[in-house]
């Protein structure tokens, strides 16, 4: 009679073998399931949000303070970075909760569906891990200006892609800014008071209608038919836009 003990200890080695192969691969994220053997529960990658990843000691946080206009410290700096690296107009980062980031972290809620309270709290600090990244809806090669009514905020783009999102004022319901597409037809270096309100470096798309800087921007629509920024933001974006930028209006 012939023996297969050695035969089968060979075998159950290989096994071993193959099974301490796969075991490794998964755990270094190596191994490659096919769309077809994957079983109903797991996550593809189409599935998975995609926006920029936030930094390690910012992601791994667990437990954030209540942050809000008057703060000061290293995280208000973290929180500066992170709205900065997601492209909304903080100001300088310094540390300071200041106007500039009060109105960044509105824009920011603005964007992802939130309470619009400049508030950084519980709800806020989650979002920032895993952000909606909005997409301009015109590509230009040069910059061009887009401002979201629904949204209440306005994207600088360039080239296909939101490089700033700044917190907006549009017209109420009784002046309603004119939707459409649009340029810079002129400018104005400086305050100009006009029929529409008090306007700060205003940039004129439509008649009278301007993207312009004001001292109120409050979180819903309460301009005479412009769009407000604040002064400070306006003087941000004063040097990048200018006669013939493209401006798009919509809701």
């Amino acid at each position: 009679m012939i023996s297969f003990s050695g035969r089968t200890t060979h075998q159950r080695h290989r096994r071993s073998r193959t099974a301490l192969g796969v075991a490794v691969l998964v755990a270094s994220g190596s191994l490659v399931i096919p769309a077809s053997s994957a079983s109903a529960g797991v996550r593809t990658t189409a599935e998975v949000r995609t926006a920029p990843a936030a930094p390690r000691a910012f992601a791994t946080t667990t437990a954030q303070p209540v942050l809000r206009e008057g703060s000061r410290g290293t995280v208000v700096t973290s929180l500066q970075r992170r709205l900065a690296a997601l492209h909304y107009d903080v100001g300088p980062i310094d540390g300071i909760f200041g106007p500039s980031t009060h109105h960044g972290v509105v824009a920011f809620q603005k964007v992802n569906n939130l309470v619009r309270d400049g508030i950084v709290g519980p709800q806020t600090w989650a979002a920032l891990t895993r952000p909606l990244i909005p997409k301009p809806k015109y590509t230009h090669s040069g910059y061009s200006v887009e401002a979201n009514l629904t949204k209440q905020v306005v994207y600088l783009a360039r080239q296909g892609s939101v490089v700033r999102i700044v917190d907006a004022s549009s017209g109420k319901a009784s002046t309603p800014t004119p939707t459409g597409n649009y340029t810079i037809q002129r400018r104005i270096d400086g305050w100009r008071q006009s029929s529409l309100g008090l306007l700060w470096r205003p940039n004129y798309f439509y008649y009278g209608y301007a993207v312009h800087g004001a001292t109120s921007v409050p979180t819903y629509p309460a301009s005479h038919g412009c769009v407000r920024v604040t002064v400070p933001a306006m003087n941000r974006l004063w040097s990048i836009i200018g006669v013939s930028t493209p401006v798009h209006i919509y809701r």
